[in-house]
């Protein structure tokens, strides 16, 4: 009955953390640029008992039983996959439309020095600093161009133009252009190490063939559609469904684990009797 018990209660906590992943995927549905989280299982160790020799049973499955202990979160998987694209008429409203590239910003790493974060929330801002204009996140961080500075505009930029390989070009109220400057876009090859910072942020670390940035010759790969943004990619009746089966499975642990005690119990007043 132990045992029962012990198995139910690892998989509860498992389902818990399935439960967990599945409510963040839904209150991100409105998200601009989020991506959702698949939770995958794998069975505990378990444990071999064989049969005695004297048993002669036809059996197709492998001698002996194995008793299992329950299920651990084996990971919680990124799904890159591209969001619906609703279109906005807004100038520094940017979708990328290809997967796996995203936007270069400037972040903070955990020790204060600077960094650069990944992100595929393209509703930016021009905020004014030292007498320019910066392209920042909704978020207040800066974007970066494909040096991995952060684009500055001039103070008199009135309207942008965003070529479909990103490059953005600014011109003054008389239409004249006062800059351009190549947006910086990062092919993510590995977007499973990413790491989320919040608020559709990621940091990547630092291992060989991980990212690409598309500068120069590579800019001919960016697909970027100016005045609409990249929505979640999360299909709430996916989730929804996944919700359910996951509480009853959770529920039917719960089960268990109060037929388990009901059996202890009757084996106890037996033993007093």
């Amino acid at each position: 009955m132990l045992r029962s018990m012990l198995t139910a209660a690892n998989t509860m906590n498992a389902l818990q953390e399935r439960l967990d992943t599945i409510s963040h995927n839904i209150a991100n549905s409105n998200t601009v640029g989020f991506k959702r989280r698949e939770a995958s299982f794998a069975e505990l160790l378990t444990q071999q008992i064989d049969r005695l020799p004297n048993d002669e049973a036809p059996r197709q499955t492998p001698a002996g039983v194995r008793y299992g202990n329950g299920a651990r979160l084996a990971s919680t998987m990124l799904i890159t996959k591209q969001g619906a694209l609703v279109e906005t008429d807004r100038r520094l409203d940017f979708a990328l439309t290809a997967e796996n590239q995203w936007f270069r910003v400037r972040l903070a790493d955990q020790n204060g020095a600077e960094t650069i974060g990944y992100t595929r929330a393209g509703n930016f801002s021009l905020a004014p600093v030292n007498g320019q204009l910066a392209l920042t996140t909704s978020d207040g961080l800066f974007v970066l161009d494909e040096r991995n500075a952060p684009i500055m505009l001039p103070a008199d930029a009135h309207d942008v133009q965003m070529s479909p390989t990103g490059t953005l070009t600014a011109t003054n109220a008389d239409g004249r252009v006062v800059a351009r400057v190549n947006l910086g876009v990062t092919m993510i090859r590995r977007p499973q190490l990413l790491e989320a910072r919040g608020g559709g942020i990621y940091a990547l670390p630092n291992v060989p063939g991980a990212a690409e940035e598309l500068n120069g010759n590579l800019r001919g790969q960016i697909s970027i559609k100016q005045g609409a943004l990249e929505q979640a990619n999360v299909d709430l009746g996916e989730e929804m469904v996944g919700l359910m089966a996951t509480s009853r499975a959770y529920q039917l642990n719960a089960r268990a684990i109060s037929i388990s005690e009901q059996m202890l119990g009757l084996i106890n007043g037996m033993r007093s009797s």
